[in-house]
């Protein structure tokens, strides 16, 4: 005689699980990726040079995105994932009932207020060409004030828009303060371009490099293999056996980036740079 009945339920808690953290994972990899090409951009920029020329990997881009995590936004990261346990974590620290009912009033009408919130980020965006360099702070602004709008009660639709510009705004925050960072690392290579890797160039053929500042050019004499010689140079980077150099007292304002491809006619020989300029 067959048994008959109802399938047994089958557990879906472990498979919702791992599409959360795969779904967070490829969200986080794409935030970082995001990050890390607009730091490269406005990092090699700064020296003329397009950072997609240069052919870096996926792998090389992304961990450029690491350079955002300071200490402020370690800080802001932990606060925002301790945050909705904080009336839980209160009142298992004995903090009296009263002051918990205060807090989520405060919280409730943060909440209720947040269009003010959102005005206040559109108006830091009128005023973009005073918040600089933290224009950034101005979608930030904007994206918290939409999520602490974000409740239950508002219709599905409104949810949704909100949750999506929300988003939006955030990753414009997190390419702006990306590029902001990058700029910065290129303006502090420029400031410290003796500490950089020294580069000699030797080469069996007179280079077409000069300028003021510009390198140091040698005759060796027609004997040699390699008769020219170019010091006072340092790496800004290598890539594909293309070395990309600056001359020492380089300026960003007028001076060139050199790109020296390493073949037959040149050697490339890479020295310490100098840890002090005196």
């Amino acid at each position: 005689m067959t048994r008959t009945g109802s399938p047994e339920p089958r557990s879906t808690g472990s498979l919702e699980w791992v599409n959360t953290v795969v779904a967070t994972g490829s969200v986080f990899t794409a935030l970082m990726f995001y990050a890390g090409a607009m730091y490269n951009s406005a990092y090699y920029s700064y020296f003329r040079l397009r950072s997609l020329s240069l052919g870096l990997s996926f792998t090389d881009i992304a961990l450029k995105s690491l350079q955002l995590i300071t200490m402020p936004v370690l800080m802001s990261m932990a606060l925002a994932v301790i945050l909705p346990e904080i009336p839980r974590l209160l009142v298992s620290s004995g903090v009296p009932a009263r002051a918990i009912r205060h807090l989520r009033q405060a919280g409730g009408l943060l909440a209720r207020r947040h269009p003010l919130i959102v005005l206040a980020g559109v108006c830091l965006m009128a005023l973009w060409p005073y918040v600089q360099p933290y224009g950034w702070t101005a979608p930030l602004v904007v994206a918290c004030g939409l999520l602490l709008g974000h409740t239950a009660t508002a219709p599905a639709w409104r949810r949704g828009l909100a949750a999506t510009v929300a988003g939006l705004m955030l990753v414009w925050a997190v390419g702006m303060a990306a590029g902001q960072q990058g700029r910065r690392a290129a303006e502090s290579a420029e400031e410290q371009l003796v500490r950089r890797t020294a580069v000699v160039v030797l080469s069996t053929d007179r280079l077409s490099i000069s300028g003021s500042p510009g390198p140091l050019v040698e005759d060796l004499g027609k004997g040699r293999h390699y008769r020219y010689r170019y010091s006072r140079l340092r790496l800004l980077v290598e890539r594909d056996q293309r070395y990309y150099l600056l001359p020492l007292g380089w300026r960003h304002r007028t001076d060139p980036t050199y790109v020296i491809a390493d073949d037959d006619s040149v050697r490339v020989e890479l020295f310490p740079g100098t840890q002090s300029s005196h």
